[in-house]
Order: structure tokens, then C-alpha cells, then sequence
């Protein structure tokens, strides 16, 4: 990709939201030698859900692509705000996405998709990553899914 993230972001008229802050006794991003380690990043847009409840029993797997897209973008902006831009990113190495479940729903890595596929049209090759896709009885706020990340940066010039 030779021109920068967030050039590309634009041109795909994509706006990184305001990250949002955190609520209790930790850090919604940590740098760690080479990678940034992002805290669990809900649907939120303007402070608020953009969606709720359990996969498999209020609502379905494109919903929950769309939430799952969401917590991507939020990924990005508390990356952004950890380090100043976009640039440092070498690549995403791995997301786990947590997906709030009725018992008997089984498409967690089809509600994953929603991240991983905005992740690779964001970053192109730096967005190809390994993952996890984990259903899970609930998720604070009730939020649909959940994504925690792991980033690795190119060193401070």
C-alpha cells in the first residue's frame, strides 16, 4: 500500500470514531516492545451500542458482522490515538473475537468475518491476521462481540 492508512481509510470513506475512554482500572491500549496490545473493543459509536444481545437469538450473523466491523474500527481508532497515526503498523497478528451466544449457535467465525474482512480492506496485506473466534454466554454491556487485538509497530524512528 503506497499511500498511507489514512489516506486509504478516506478514500474508502471510512472516519476513525473518537476512541472511546476506559471505564475501570486499565489501559484501552498497551505498547509493549514492538506491539500494542488493544484492549476488548465493543460496537460502540458515539458512546453508544450500536447493537445488543446474543447471536442465534436477537440477531442474526450479518448483525453481528456489522457489530464485529464496528469493534474493528474501534480497534484502529485506539491504536491510532496509542500511537499519533496509523503508520507504525507493520501488521495485525492476531484478533480474538468473542461472540455473545445463544447455546446452540455455532457461526462465530462467520460474525468474525466482519472484522477480519474490514481489517484486510483497511490495511490490505498489513490486516491479514490469525485468529480466534469464541462464543461466549455474555459480554459486558450486552454487547453482540468483542474484539481484543494484537499489533505489532515498527519501532519509533
Amino acid at each position: 500500500m503506497s499511500q498511507s492508512i489514512e489516506q486509504h481509510l478516506a478514500e474508502l470513506g471510512i472516519e476513525l470514531p473518537s476512541p472511546a475512554k476506559s471505564v475501570a482500572n486499565y489501559l484501552p491500549a498497551v505498547i509493549s516492545g514492538t506491539l500494542i496490545l488493544t484492549s476488548g473493543q465493543l460496537p460502540l459509536a458515539d458512546g453508544k451500542l450500536t447493537a445488543t444481545g446474543l447471536l442465534g437469538r436477537d440477531m442474526d450473523v450479518a448483525a453481528g458482522a456489522r457489530a464485529a466491523k464496528q469493534c474493528a474500527l474501534n480497534v484502529l481508532a485506539q491504536t491510532q490515538a496509542c500511537l499519533g497515526s496509523l503508520e507504525r503498523v507493520v501488521r495485525i497478528v492476531k484478533i480474538t473475537v468473542f461472540v455473545a451466544s445463544a447455546p446452540d449457535f455455532t457461526e462465530q467465525h462467520l460474525v468474525a468475518n466482519g472484522a477480519s474482512d474490514f481489517l484486510v480492506a483497511a490495511l490490505g496485506d498489513k490486516g491479514k491476521h490469525a485468529r480466534s473466534a469464541v462464543g461466549v454466554a455474555a459480554l459486558p454491556m450486552n454487547a453482540p462481540v468483542e474484539i481484543e487485538t494484537v499489533i505489532e509497530i515498527a519501532p519509533k524512528q
